[in-house]
C-alpha cells in the first residue's frame, strides 16, 4: 500500500497502469539535497494540533511538519557524511505595504496579518534542521525554488545530476520545485517521510502524481542508502564541508 492508494478510484489505478506511468527513473551519480521551506511559518514554533497552530501561524502544517523533522535530520546527516551539497529555501520578509507579495495577497483572507511568536521568525528555518555554513540558503518569493533565484546556476556549477527534494508543501512549493527540476532534466527524488502538507488528501495525491510523471517518491531509508552508494567528497574543491561525527 502506498499513501495515495486510498484516495484513488479503481478507474484511476487502471488508467495510470495501462498508460505506462509509475516507471522507476532512478538516480544519477552527483546528488544534491533540496529542503524546501521548512520554516516556522510552515511548521509552527512547536508540535501541536494543526488547528491550534494555524491560529498563530496561518500557513502551518502542524504535527505533520514536526513528524517529518527527525526524518529530515536522517537525510541531512547522510548527506553531510557524504559531503553532498545541501540547499535550503525559505521566504523573504515582505515590504510593510505588501506590494512584493504579488498574487499571494489574492488567495488568502489572512494574508495581511502579522503572524508568529516572539523569538521565532516566520521565514527562519526550523533550528532542529538548521543550515550549516557549508549549506546554501535560497530566498524566494514564488513557489518554485528555481523562479528568480540562482539555484540552477549553482547546480550547474557543481555538475549536479540528481535532486533529492523534501519539505513543504507537497502540493505547492515542493511540487513546483519538482516540476521545474524535471523540466531541467535532473533526476528527481521526493523523500516521502521528509515531505509534508497541511492537507492529507493534497499530500497523498500530489505524491501520487509526481511519482507517476516527474519523480521517484522514495522512503528516507532508500534515499539514505542511495547517498551512501555515491562517491564521497565530489565537491571538496568548491565547498568547505565541516567534519561530521557519526
Amino acid at each position: 500500500m502506498r499513501i495515495w492508494d486510498r484516495f484513488l478510484t479503481d478507474r484511476d489505478k487502471q488508467v495510470f497502469g495501462s498508460a505506462g506511468y509509475d516507471a522507476k527513473a532512478g538516480f544519477g551519480a552527483r546528488p544534491a539535497i533540496l529542503v524546501i521551506d521548512v520554516s516556522y511559518g510552515f511548521s509552527g514554533h512547536r508540535k501541536e494540533p494543526i488547528l491550534d497552530s494555524v491560529k498563530q501561524w496561518r500557513n502551518s502544517c502542524g504535527e505533520s511538519a514536526w513528524d517529518a523533522i527527525p526524518y529530515i535530520q536522517q537525510l541531512l546527516h547522510a548527506g553531510r557524511e557524504q559531503r553532498v551539497p545541501i540547499f535550503y529555501t525559505t521566504g523573504v520578509d515582505r515590504r510593510p505595504d505588501g506590494f512584493d507579495a504579488g498574487g499571494w495577497r489574492r488567495k488568502n483572507t489572512r494574508s495581511g496579518e502579522i503572524e508568529g511568536v516572539s523569538g521565532y521568525g516566520s521565514n527562519e528555518i526550523v533550528r532542529e534542521i538548521g543550515p550549516q555554513p557549508s549549506d546554501i540558503v535560497i530566498e524566494k518569493l514564488k513557489p518554485s525554488p528555481f523562479h528568480g533565484t540562482p539555484l540552477l546556476g549553482y547546480l550547474t556549477d557543481l555538475g549536479i545530476d540528481t535532486l533529492l527534494i523534501c519539505g513543504t508543501t507537497t502540493g505547492g512549493c515542493v511540487r513546483a520545485g519538482v516540476i521545474d527540476a524535471f523540466s531541467y532534466n535532473f533526476y528527481v527524488g521526493v523523500v516521502e517521510e521528509c515531505t509534508f502538507d497541511r492537507g492529507e488528501a493534497s499530500h497523498a495525491i500530489n505524491l501520487f502524481d509526481m511519482n507517476a510523471k516527474y519523480a521517484d517518491v522514495v522512503s528516507t531509508e532508500e534515499a539514505v542508502s542511495y547517498l551512501y552508494q555515491t562517491e564521497k567528497g565530489l565537491h571538496d574543491g568548491k565547498i568547505a564541508f565541516p567534519a561530521v561525527s557519526s
